[in-house]
């Protein structure tokens, strides 16, 4: 038998549904957990090996460290045996914080930072020319150089441009012994109580010296240097008295024309987080929130009395309305005149507000004129967005706000000085906007462009940025930008940029564990991701991952295949062992791979109801003037490489201009030219992989709705009529049926300052929510908490007779969403159940026929089977006259769509066009597209042709 140290082994493990299993898994080898969604995977990777090795970690700390960390619960296992310190690279731990970006999260911003501090040119913002800085040796011989035998002043900046009377400094400089300065160009003599006016701009400098330039008096020029150096903070100036022409000498980065002067560049100089890097207008964000005028005066034909101006609505006796009126009658309109007639000087001041102070008239003052002043109405929408205002008041303000570009540093987050370092021509925001294929080109070409300074000074440097970039291209990301927001990430792509990460870490020795790493990515790309997989094996790791793809599955050492099937009848292991030995197997998971289960081609592909829905002209982020024809009452893919722009023509082009026409949405489309066919459509439902609800009180029952008809049904049971209980009774939300201890959380939260916070059960519920005369009340022997314990399945029986209630439960069971329970925490979910309950909730309500859902990759987390029962979902929504968007890269959901749409060619700037249109059929000869080449082999493939596959893997 393999010793300890060979293999991790785990025993007796009962985490959620597993059935007291027993599991071994090589180490330094690539495993993948497999199965139905809902089998247990999750469980036996996450909740149970790596819960164990973080528990393990927090042991290793004193006794007083654990003290500020709490207990951490040791998951339900027998014995766990050679274990790693374990990482684990979830899906659901993407950064919303819009100073995160992919730059900062891998960590080669802050190269390029000390790349930049350290052989970056400074150039000045004013003039454009290179920044110069001289030691005192060098400026003593350009002196000697340029003004041999020329009379010259030598002069000491003190003041720079500055208001003030500057009568105490005089002074100070008189008492030094220095009798004449320049006062704004102007040499005068320093007299008692001289000053200057207070109320302008002054520049002044000490005169440190008279002299003709010669070699005779070099030592007497040097000294003089010297003081001035001393008396003006590095920096002096030289007048030729003659030409009347003054040059700025400096010991630091100076503008030779303008003497304008940087600081010693720092890598704190260019993060867009520190202070002393950040565009002063946006603070490092890159975008400013103004108001939108177009959205305060929607109407010009109106009168402001008519409610021309939104945030007022129609006029009123008040105030504002009153100040508005004093505005009018000065420039000779009044509140009744169309918006269009009012003058723009008028218009400027009702919205920006007046200096001078109004004169108010007004009946109900009475006799007396007031005089006020009026701040303007985007001052009093700005006023209801700060953080003092109610949210209801900021949510107000919001529908007049719009997010734009900081005008400043033009969305690049730095200042004008760090945007002045220049390598090769680039600035450092330039660098982070390349994608990372183009950074990493431009990298290895600037080699023989930079000065032999630079070359030296950025050698090492320069290395470990090259190793990061390739390590993420390795695993497909080279269609992104370092400047690109961690908060627009997928699942899957901030996951591959933590292993990116991991792999450029360089650790050995570790347990690594990934949740599906392959979502969001190409069939093209799918080998650079597994050969990242065994880079990381190879450097002597443990590789776990849950996965559901093929490719990853066939190329693995060891496959763990959970089932038989998901929920109360899962958990348990069907199979472990190595890929070749799965395919001789019967498991469900195994029968797909082998070739004896498929995923059906349809017998023929729907013609729609012969109505389109076109865009045209769109040219967001990466698109390239893109024309999109979708052909309504079909099942539509848009496919294509990671990065080729099918979010942003679906997600950020197309669905906001619906939702906007049919829901007035605030969220703006990226731009285009025009929409045809939308009077075809009479409603818009998008189904993404956000997460239902922050907390754990938001759950399955409570976003489909049905847990109100749940708490009505217990209502009407004759104990809660007895004793009077209405439906807010069994809310875990409101005061009266809750346990009160953990306030209907059912556990409590202890922060773990460092770690993730943990839920322990709460000791007076038991993680039951309710107190017990609550639970007392019961429906067919089972309280309400048991119902809320219950899986969909369980749910699906248990409410046979209950129509309102099984409609909606119903539909979760058919999307394949039968394991999880109905109380489960929306935190707990994946990003692909998550989008399932949503599809679900949607599924469960009336269509018209004419509804057009929008899915963004649906089989995210899914098994072949559960994408079979997904596909009949869809099909069933389809065959009712509506039109689905799905945003795929599964060949088995592609090659079953009705049209395909697929953008490319590449990723980032090299992609953006639509390459090819049509049914899979009339596609699938493209020679310029990647997805045609898989698509082909899918459509064609035979069950020998896969065993080949595997034969070569093996």
């Amino acid at each position: 038998m393999a010793s300890e140290t060979e293999q991790i082994e785990v025993y007796g493990a009962r985490v959620h549904n597993l059935k007291n299993i027993d599991v071994t898994i090589p180490r330094d080898s690539l495993t993948v957990i497999t199965g139905l969604s809902g089998s247990g995977k999750s469980s036996l990777a996450f909740d149970t090996i790596f819960a164990e090795g973080q528990r393990r970690y927090i042991e290793t700390f004193s006794a007083y460290a654990r003290g500020f960390l709490g207990k951490m619960e040791r998951p339900d296992v027998d014995k766990i045996t050679g274990l790693s310190p374990v990482i684990s690279i979830e899906q659901k731990t993407t950064n919303k914080n819009p100073r995160s970006t992919v730059g900062t999260t891998t960590e080669v911003y802050d190269f390029l930072r000390l790349l930049y501090a350290r052989a970056g040119e400074a150039y000045s913002y004013i003039t454009g020319e290179k920044m110069v800085k001289y030691t005192d040796s060098q400026i003593l011989e350009l002196i000697l150089e340029k003004y041999i035998g020329k009379k010259i002043y030598i002069l000491a900046p003190v003041v720079r441009n500055r208001k003030g009377h500057y009568k105490e400094l005089f002074e100070q400089i008189r008492k030094k012994g220095y009798l004449h300065v320049r006062v704004d160009g102007e040499i005068r003599e320093i007299i008692p109580g001289m000053r200057v006016d207070r109320y302008k701009n002054h520049s002044i400098e000490i005169l440190i010296d008279k002299l003709i330039v010669s070699n005779k008096f070099a030592d007497k020029l040097q000294s003089s240097v010297r003081t001035a150096m001393k008396q003006g903070s590095g920096l002096i100036l030289i007048q030729d008295v003659e030409a009347n022409e003054v040059r700025h000498y400096s010991r630091s980065l100076m503008c030779p024309t303008t003497g304008l002067s940087y600081n010693e560049p720092a890598p704190h100089n260019f993060s867009f987080n520190s202070p002393q890097g950040a565009c002063p207008r946006c603070k490092g964000i890159g975008s400013v929130d103004q108001i939108d005028i177009e959205k305060v005066v929607p109407d010009p034909k109106l009168s402001i009395a008519g409610g021309g101006i939104a945030p007022l609505g129609k006029e009123r006796s008040n105030l504002l309305f009153w100040q508005i009126a004093a505005i009018c009658e000065k420039y000779g309109v009044t509140l009744k005149t169309p918006i269009k007639d009012i003058p723009q000087e008028a218009i400027d001041e009702i919205m920006y507000g007046t200096d001078e102070r109004l004169k108010i008239k007004n009946e109900s003052l009475g006799n007396s004129n007031y005089m006020v002043s009026y701040e303007g109405i985007t001052k009093y929408i700005e006023m209801q967005q700060e953080d003092e205002a109610s949210a209801t008041a900021q949510k107000w303000a919001g529908q007049f706000i719009t997010t734009s570009v900081c005008p400043e540093c033009r969305g690049q987050r730095l200042n004008r000085e760090a945007l002045h370092f220049k390598i090769n021509g680039k600035n450092i925001a330039e660098l982070a906007e390349m994608d990372i294929q183009s950074l990493y080109n431009w990298m290895v070409s600037s080699e023989t462009e930079i000065t032999e300074k630079q070359r030296l000074i950025a050698g090492e440097i320069k290395k470990e940025i090259l190793s990061r970039l390739q390590f993420l291209l390795d695993v497909g990301l080279g269609y992104l930008s370092l400047s690109r927001s961690s908060a627009s990430l997928s699942g899957g792509e901030s996951q591959r940029i933590r292993l990116a990460t991991q792999i450029g870490s360089q650790l050995v020795n570790v347990l690594y564990i990934l949740d599906e790493p392959s979502i969001g990515l190409h069939q093209r790309d799918n080998h650079r991701l597994i050969d990242s997989l065994k880079k990381l094996r190879d450097s002597g790791n443990s590789v776990v991952v849950v996965e559901h793809d093929k490719d990853m599955m066939l190329a693995s050492d060891y496959i763990v295949d959970m089932g038989p099937f998901a929920g109360q009848k899962g958990g348990d292991v069907v199979f472990e062992g190595i890929p070749s030995e799965m395919l001789k197997r019967n498991t469900l998971t195994s029968n797909y791979l082998n070739g004896k289960l498929e995923i059906a081609i349809p017998e023929k592909r729907r013609k729609g109801s012969g109505e389109k829905l076109t865009i045209e002209g769109a040219w967001g982020n990466n698109l390239k003037n893109v024309t999109a024809t979708f052909p309504l009452g079909t099942l539509i893919c848009v496919t294509g490489v990671s990065g080729s722009g099918k979010s942003t023509l679906i997600n950020e082009t197309l669905q906001p201009i619906l939702s906007q026409k049919f829901y007035r949405s605030l969220k703006d489309p990226l731009p285009y030219q025009s929409v045809k066919g939308m009077e075809h459509l009479d409603k818009i439902v998008s189904v993404d992989q956000s997460p239902i609800g922050r907390t754990p009180r938001s759950n399955p029952a409570t976003y489909t709705g049905v847990f109100s008809d749940i708490r009505t049904l217990f209502a009407g049971m004759p104990e809660a009529k007895i004793r009077g209980y209405k439906p807010g009774r069994f809310s875990f939300n409101v005061k009266g049926g809750r346990c009160e201890k953990c306030g209907g959380n059912g556990y409590k939260t202890i922060e773990m300052n460092f770690l993730p916070d943990v839920m322990v059960p709460c000791e007076e519920c038991h993680g039951k929510r309710y107190n017990r005369e609550t639970l007392e009340v019961r429906f067919k022997g089972k309280s309400i908490a048991d119902v809320l314990d219950m899986t969909i399945n369980e749910a699906v029986e248990f409410f046979e007779n209950v129509p309102a209630i099984l409609h909606k439960i119903k539909v979760l069971q058919e999307v394949g969403l039968g394991y999880i329970k109905l109380g489960q925490p929306s935190t707990t979910l994946s990003g692909g159940e998550s989008q399932r309950v949503k599809l679900a909730t949607e599924l469960a309500r009336i269509d018209t026929g004419n509804t057009l859902y929008v899915l963004d990759e649906p089989t995210t987390g899914l098994h072949f089977e559960d994408i079979r029962v997904l596909l009949g979902v869809l099909n069933k929504l389809v065959d009712k006259g509506n039109t689905v968007i799905v945003i795929e890269h599964n060949l088995d959901m592609i090659k079953c769509a009705d049209y395909i749409i697929d953008l490319g060619p590449e990723g980032g700037e090299r992609g953006g066009q639509i390459l090819a249109k049509g049914t899979p059929e009339e596609i699938v000869d493209n020679q310029e597209s990647y997805t045609a080449v898989y698509l082909k082999d899918e459509l064609l493939k035979t069950v020998f042709k896969v065993k080949n596959v595997i034969d070569m893997n093996i």
